[in-house]
């Protein structure tokens, strides 16, 4: 039955800055009602709230992670978020050893043991097993870029346990016609692929490129630079995990234009790690356009934000749609779910179309052409 308030029994892959950000706000909210709700887009969906969900399980390869408790896991280092709540309760969770396959780059060793993975000596589980075993209902998948390999083997177990999955990295399932058959096959919603921030650079960007064409303005070129300290941005120096992510961001902003620039006139992708800003993410966007007679439009910001709260805010939306796409029956990708939260969903759509549609999924109204 639709709404029987249980809390939602989570899983994560994945226990690094995101999960941290994450865990943080389940309590940080517990306690919290009416106006001290800021940072939410929607304080509840369906029947729960912010934080009427639980971790029922928990996969790391870290040794400073596998085989701790959750609730010190996601303050271990190389973690380096904001701690904005201070006091975590026992999670009565362990973090589990998952596969490594391609899930740590070869690089993370040049680099010290604060900034940088560290494998675990230990054997991995059998993820299908815990999750059934934990009676987990949706995998939150936060894995590093580049992951391909340990994303599928992820999915794959969701297939099997009966899990849905909001897929948060751009390794592509959702948008992918066979990964989103088998996900519907099964019966399981999928949400993805790679997370929206809040209030991002793809976001951000996403409504400049809109803005310029709905006023008439033709863009000519665009660029999106970005730098952070955290260990997605170390990850990310290994060019030869960087295509999905760069693939994924350009298209996104790409999908706003009615004419599509080409490749030489866009560039949008990670551009170094400063370790000093942690998780501090700094973003440099420029656009160039022509406007009334072909004078030019130049427009140039700088946006800074802490990168892994940034994420969670969307996250906490996408479980509990998840969740929603279990209680009603519904299989395969939920479109207007991952058009309004994720980067490379399978429908790309405006922002403001996307967030009507994601709504109206929420209320429970029909689905609009289209989804």
């Amino acid at each position: 039955m639709e709404h029987d308030g249980k809390p939602v029994r989570v899983a994560i892959a994945g226990i690094g800055n995101c999960a941290s950000a994450l865990v943080q706000g389940l309590h940080y909210y517990r306690s919290r009602e009416g106006a001290d709700v800021a940072g939410l887009m929607h304080p509840r969906i369906g029947s729960w709230g912010v934080a009427d969900w639980e971790v029922v399980a928990a996969f790391d390869v870290d040794r400073r992670k596998v085989g701790r408790p959750l609730e010190e896991a996601v303050l271990a280092a190389p973690n380096c978020t904001r701690i904005f709540q201070e006091t975590l309760p026992p999670s009565g969770v362990t973090v589990q050893m998952g596969p490594v396959l391609d899930g740590v780059a070869a690089h993370m060793t040049d680099y010290p043991e604060d900034q940088a993975f560290r494998v675990a000596d230990a054997d991995p589980v059998s993820v299908a097993r815990v999750l059934r075993d934990t009676g987990a209902e949706v995998l939150l998948c936060y894995l590093p870029v580049g992951s391909e390999r340990a994303v599928r083997h992820y999915a794959e177990a969701c297939l099997e346990a009966g899990v849905a999955l909001v897929n948060c990295v751009p390794v592509f399932l959702a948008s992918d016609p066979q990964w989103a058959e088998n996900f519907r096959r099964h019966g399981l919603p999928l949400v993805g692929d790679d997370i929206k921030s809040q209030v991002g650079a793809t976001i951000v960007h996403r409504s400049l490129a809109r803005l310029f064409n709905d006023r008439g303005v033709r863009l000519r070129r665009t660029y999106q630079l970005n730098t952070g300290g955290n260990t997605d941005f170390l990850n990310m120096l290994a060019l030869e995990r960087l295509a999905s992510k760069r693939a994924s961001k350009t298209r996104s902003v790409q999908s706003q234009l009615d004419t599509p620039l080409a490749d030489r006139e866009i560039h949008i992708g990670p551009s170094d790690h400063v370790a000093w800003q942690e998780d501090n993410k700094v973003a440099f966007i420029r656009l160039e356009g022509e406007g009334f007679g072909g004078a030019p439009v130049e427009a140039e910001l700088r946006l800074s934000v802490q990168d892994s709260p940034n994420s969670a805010g969307v996250v906490i939306d996408a479980l509990r749609c998840a969740r929603l796409g279990l209680d009603r029956g519904l299989a395969g990708p939920l479109e207007a779910v991952c058009a309004y939260y994720m980067k490379s969903p399978p429908v790309q759509m405006r922002d403001t179309v996307a967030r009507d549609r994601c709504d109206a999924f929420i209320r429970g109204a029909p689905p609009m052409a289209g989804d």
